[in-house]
């Protein structure tokens, strides 16, 4: 009877947390992006223009900014607008280190083509006979190879079940061991607490 009971509450739990989630997720996004109606004129906002807020304007306005923007920024005006915009900031000290570490991140994680995570990896973490799943970031600088007088490669130990979180580290390239797994699966074995497993 109990296990009966206890079977039938799991199954729910699994059918509706999945779905819970996923609203609370798309709600944040939904609720962020609506604060960009900010950026209007107080005579075009849509509180003062039919005296409601209809949720999901700021989104649609977010969306149509970054199409544009993407638009501008990848024409010839456009391109050399950006360039003038990163040569600007470039001379202000602080602002520079910040702005250009950001940019760098994106392009890597973002942009087409791009080689956040190169290699799917198996790396002895937190301790000795312990194994965790790694991704090749980069190949560390030959300088910094040539100081510890072995091949270094840069990693991403990410944390479970959210993968934007973890560890950067650089490594001895013989210490890991490369697995014949794309990104995808090992992102979802990342994320599923292991429980989805790469055939």
């Amino acid at each position: 009877m109990w296990a009966l009971i206890r079977k039938y509450l799991l199954a729910g739990f699994l059918v509706w947390v999945p779905i819970l989630v996923t609203v609370l997720v798309i709600r944040f996004i939904v609720t962020l992006m609506d604060k960009s109606l900010a950026l209007l004129p107080m005579a075009w906002q849509p509180l003062y223009l039919i005296g409601v807020n209809i949720p999901g304007l700021g989104l649609i306005l977010t969306l149509i900014i970054l199409f544009l923007t993407g638009m501008l920024a990848t024409n010839f005006l456009g391109s050399r607008l950006v360039e003038y915009w990163d040569r600007l900031i470039n001379r202000i000290p602080m602002v520079r280190t910040i702005y250009t570490g950001v940019k760098q991140a994106m392009h890597t994680l973002f942009a087409p083509g791009g080689t956040a995570f190169r290699k799917v990896l198996l790396v002895e973490f937190p301790r000795a006979g312990m194994w965790s799943i790694a991704f090749q970031t980069a190949n560390t600088s030959e300088q910094i190879s040539k100081h510890v007088q072995q091949e270094m490669i840069t990693i991403f130990i990410p944390t479970t079940p959210n993968p934007t979180s973890g560890f950067a580290m650089m490594v001895p390239k013989s210490e890991v061991i490369e697995l014949d797994m794309s990104v995808d699966q090992g992102l979802k074995m990342v994320i599923s607490l292991g429980v989805i497993q790469p055939l």
